[in-house]
Order: C-alpha cells, then structure tokens, then sequence
C-alpha cells in the first residue's frame, strides 16, 4: 500500500504518529502485535481496509 500509495515508510511513521523503525516492523512482519488505533490510522492514511494491509499467517512454526 506505500507503494501504491507513492509514500515513504517516514511518510507514514509522521502521519501515523509512530517511529519509522516501528513502521518497519510492521512492515517487515516482524510485529507480535498493533494496536487497533494504529490500524486504523493506518488505514485513514491510506485510504485502506484493514484487509489490504494484514496476512493472516499459520503460526505452526512458533
């Protein structure tokens, strides 16, 4: 979606209220967890549902 959206990950950290390397562990998948209104600023900034921007991921290898 930053791609789409034509937006930095520093872009977003500004807009979303939140550090860039914080953006990067989201965006790398290396996050255990987001906080529902970090999702949805998320989502306000990109003009996205939740869905474009979450994988679901079997977690059988943890």
């Amino acid at each position: 979606m930053l791609f789409k959206r034509k937006m930095s990950v520093s872009e977003l950290a500004e807009a979303i209220g939140i550090t860039p390397v914080n953006v990067s562990v989201l965006k790398n998948g290396r996050a255990k967890a987001i906080r529902f209104s970090t999702l949805d600023a998320i989502c306000v900034t990109l003009h996205c549902q939740s869905g474009e921007v979450l994988e679901w991921v079997d977690g059988e290898d943890e």
